[in-house]
């Protein structure tokens, strides 16, 4: 029985030991801030425990497995053997290496951890419940305060997270044994990273989705590379449908129906070309229902601070991620798009800085994405339709992986990497890679934005060869017009 709570103080409060959350704490126990981290379920967040580390883990594995298994071509013949439990352990052995690694730093930062849910008492106050039958509460008092709270699996009508049926994407990074028939809902990046998993361990993947195509982001023909590989993996996909309930079958499994849809009430062009007019019905082992994430407030009791999220949950930041109420800043899903977790680590050490009295700013310029499809999507900056929009001038050269040497030793040539420019000045503006390391490539062209980096300057930097970096540095030829290895524009 709680009697009381035991009041303490901070210099500076987070809320959540995600990615932005640890890394805000970690910087400012760095510049000498009194740091209090408080997280309710484990260090590392979303990302380290349900989210880029597994599925990244599990992606390693099935490509290991598939690429042993179709690598005749090359004279190895193979029929790689699956042992779920064992991989499923050494995922979370990565995990848990990570996760801990994260408490120590923390801890060698001079940061105060505490374990449990906090929720505003007021503008520079919370309360802290402790997990666990008579753990009680205590209070924390704060001159400033980072929320790093995160975002959760949406879940749609019908279809309420179980664990065994319903699977989210935490679900289907834990099974116990590989599934013979799955249903996708959503063909965004998290729903078609797990079903090129669940393919390459030979699962029947079946993908739904509202949408006329997959990775909405994404222009056409980037999508189009992912889209034609999944397909040569089984994945059969149906658009301009929407999952609008499930039935557990006799034998345990799951008919999934699936209605058309359309933003404007009619059918998408894909489903109008198939004449698919009528409901689906699709049987499965599990439905993953993968349709995207929302942020994570209603544990905080805003309304004690005065704070309210806009219409789709985000907490507004400005460029030093203060929200309207200044002490109180916010990083990472929880204050909106994108979300990803190197955007949410940036604001959180750009946060600890300005809360230290720093001169630091978000600038998102050169924000990198990735998608760890097969093959890869990397991408920063400014597309060329995005450059016309803004009255840049843009030239676009582009390298296609069939011709590098490297691609072609590695038996993965479909691709490209897409740089683009604005003409004038020769300044790289973004660019745009699919194929193989595509997440690591992209890095290069991400440094060449931060650095007002001209074509010139890439085109003109030796790559080693052979390496897959040789098209980035083609690809800048390619729009100068004087490319070896392809055809110039």
């Amino acid at each position: 029985m709680v009697v009381g709570d035991v009041t303490t103080g901070t210099d500076l409060l987070v809320i959540g030991a995600g990615p932005g959350g640890y890394v805000a704490a970690i910087r400012a126990g760095q510049l000498g801030l009194d740091v209090t981290l408080v997280e309710k379920d484990e260090y590392g967040g979303a990302c380290l425990n349900r989210g880029c580390i597994p599925s990244k883990a599990l992606i390693t594995a099935t490509s290991l497995k598939h690429d042993a298994a179709n690598a005749e071509e090359m004279g190895i013949h193979a029929n790689p053997a699956v042992d779920m439990t064992q991989m499923m352990s050494w995922k979370d052995d990565v995990v848990d290496n990570l996760t801990g690694g994260v408490e120590k730093l923390c801890k060698a930062n001079g940061v105060n951890l505490i374990e449990g849910t906090a929720e505003f008492s007021g503008e520079n106050s919370v309360r802290i419940v402790h997990g666990g039958e008579g753990q009680g509460s205590e209070s924390l008092d704060f001159e400033h305060c980072i929320v790093a709270t995160g975002s959760r699996p949406i879940q749609i009508p019908g279809f309420e997270f179980d664990g065994e049926h319903v699977l989210s994407s935490q679900h289907a990074l834990s099974l116990d044994s590989v599934p013979d028939e799955l249903v996708v809902v959503g063909a965004g990046y998290i729903g078609m990273e797990l079903a090129t998993v669940y393919a390459k361990l030979g699962t029947d993947v079946t993908v739904v989705e509202m949408l006329d195509d997959v990775l909405p982001p994404y222009e056409d023909d980037v999508s189009r590379v992912v889209k034609s590989h999944a397909k040569d993996l089984g994945v059969e996909f149906h658009f301009g449908y929407s999952a609008s309930d499930w039935e557990e079958t006799a034998d345990g499994g799951v008919r999934v129906t699936a209605a058309p849809a359309a933003a404007d009430g009619g059918q998408t062009a894909e489903a109008e070309a198939e004449d698919e007019t009528s409901d689906l019905e699709l049987e499965a082992d599990k439905v993953l229902v993968a349709v995207g994430r929302q942020p994570v407030t209603d544990t905080l009791n805003l309304e004690a601070t005065g704070l309210e999220p806009n219409e789709r949950g985000f907490l507004e930041t400005d460029d030093r991620c203060r929200t309207d109420v200044e002490h109180i800043m916010a990083v990472g899903d929880v204050a909106g798009e994108p979300m990803l977790a190197h955007k949410g680590s940036k604001e959180g050490q750009i946060a600890a800085e300005v809360v230290a009295g720093e001169p630091s700013a978000v600038d998102y310029q050169a924000m990198p994405a990735a998608v760890f499809t097969e093959p890869e999507i990397g991408t920063v900056g400014l597309t060329q339709d995005e450059a016309e929009e803004e009255g840049f001038e843009p030239v676009v050269g582009k390298f296609p992986f069939q011709a590098s040497g490297r691609a072609l030793t590695t038996a993965e040539t479909d691709g490209f990497v897409r740089i683009v420019a604005d003409e004038p000045s020769g300044f790289i503006l973004g660019a745009q890679i699919v194929g193989p390391e595509a997440s690591e490539l992209i890095a290069e062209l991400g440094l060449a934005i931060e650095m007002g980096a001209t074509l010139e300057d890439v085109a003109s930097t030796v790559h080693t060869h052979p390496t897959l970096a040789e098209a980035v540095m083609e690809a800048a030829e390619n729009a100068l017009g004087h490319a070896i290895h392809t055809l110039n524009r």
